[in-house]
């Protein structure tokens, strides 16, 4: 094997007697190192998106979130909400009503969602990062209530949330048979005053619109029940096995699900893209590849000389299949490496610097293009070059020495 290895690394270093086998090596190294390159810029640019994404999401979605297996809401009378804070590393336990509803301000209306939810709710950091306006994430002084909107909910409505006399009114279907005739008699509804907008991810800022609890359980008529129930952990605890003892404790009529289940759509979408990259960029590094094929052709027919040699020397075709087998590989490895360092380089410049700018004029929430470098991207990389190198090396050795034999046969 070090026999092999050694005579493949001299015919990858030496001067070929034709020059224009080292032409084609080299273009060879080239092509895998574009290949390996954009492999990785690629795959840190959808790690970095999603990292963004995420972390815009994760600012309204809870750690845990519970919710009824069968029906839609929870009777808080029975449900073991003071079981849950008990559990280590779990902070806040937060139930929440979620209805459909339509909100009406400045003669115009729009269809979204109202969130009824805790006054905790004002005391997680991550709410108040999200949010401007004079009063911040504040649904309750003591004495009135106050909605907190998205800032796409607040631009349809026409709403200022620094115009201390803004108000939304609320409507949301009644319960039992209401009568479908007018809108008085379908909806109930109550007025708020808005003092402060949110602003995280576009298709939340544009259906969602937060009140407290109290006031919504009233409007909507659900006493002593929630829709959801929603855990807030400690940054340093294991949510995996936060997780588990929720489970334990809510039983198997209530499923929990963390912040990549609650959006498990928006998750299978971004790997989805990332993953039907990969697969083509995968492709293109497989026609890259030709040109070892070729490579490696020219030089067995250049070093057949050698090859007799090695023979006369007692040297058999395993021996002399391994030597080509291992050009290819180091023709690939390479040009791999080539690539991966300047990519990796490429990618942690973009994450010191920000060079690389979404452009100027619009309101983006981050300057430049998020990039993130992952250590399983880089390995997946290089083990996709060494397969790709090793079976196009495999298959022109074997054609060749297949033709080979064929010939000698022959005569």
């Amino acid at each position: 094997m070090r026999l092999s290895l050694f005579i493949a690394n001299r015919y990858l270093l030496a001067k070929k007697s034709h020059n224009l086998i080292n032409i084609i090596t080299w273009i060879s190294i080239l092509g895998i190192s574009v290949g390996s390159f954009a492999l990785i810029v690629v795959l840190s640019a959808f790690s970095g998106l999603e990292k963004v994404i995420s972390s815009m999401n994760n600012r309204l979605t809870p750690d845990l979130q519970i919710a009824a297996v069968k029906g839609k809401t929870i009777d808080l009378t029975v449900f073991p909400i003071g079981q849950l804070g008990d559990i280590q590393g779990v902070e806040y336990v937060i139930p929440t009503i979620t209805e459909d509803a339509l909100f009406r301000a400045n003669d115009k209306q729009h269809i979204g969602q109202v969130k009824g939810v805790g006054v905790e709710y004002q005391e997680i950091g991550r709410m108040n990062e999200i949010v401007f306006g004079d009063s911040g994430f504040q649904l309750s002084d003591g004495e009135y209530n106050f909605a907190v909107p998205g800032a796409g909910v607040a631009w349809y409505l026409g709403i200022n949330a620094y115009n201390p006399y803004a108000m939304v009114r609320v409507y949301v279907p009644k319960r039992g048979n209401a009568s479908l005739m007018s809108l008085e008699n379908s909806f109930n509804s109550e007025v708020l005053t808005v003092r402060s907008v949110f602003s995280t991810e576009q298709e939340q800022d544009e259906k969602l619109v937060f009140v407290p609890f109290g006031w919504l359980s009233e409007l909507l008529e659900y006493e002593y029940k929630a829709t959801d129930v929603e855990l807030f952990v400690a940054a340093n605890a294991d949510i995996n096995k936060v997780k588990k003892e929720v489970k334990a404790v809510v039983g198997e009529d209530f499923s929990v699900k963390n912040q990549q289940e609650q959006q498990e759509t928006l998750y299978r979408i971004m790997r989805s893209e990332k993953w039907a990259v990969y697969v083509i960029l995968t492709f293109i590094l497989i026609l890259s590849t030709f040109n070892v094929v070729g490579s490696l052709s020219m030089l067995m027919i250049d070093k057949r000389k050698d090859t007799e040699i090695l023979k006369s020397m007692g040297a058999d075709n395993r021996l002399i299949q391994r030597i080509f087998l291992n050009e290819g590989l180091l023709i690939s490895v390479v040009g791999g490496i080539i690539g991966l360092l300047l990519g990796i380089i490429l990618v942690l410049l973009q994450q010191r610097f920000g060079f690389v700018k979404f452009g100027t004029g619009g309101n983006y929430v981050v300057d430049a293009y998020p990039v993130l470098l992952k250590l399983k991207d880089v390995l997946l990389i290089f083990a996709t070059i060494l397969v790709v190198g090793c079976t196009s090396a495999f298959l022109t050795v074997r054609h060749a020495m297949r033709k080979e034999n064929a010939s000698l046969k022959a005569n």
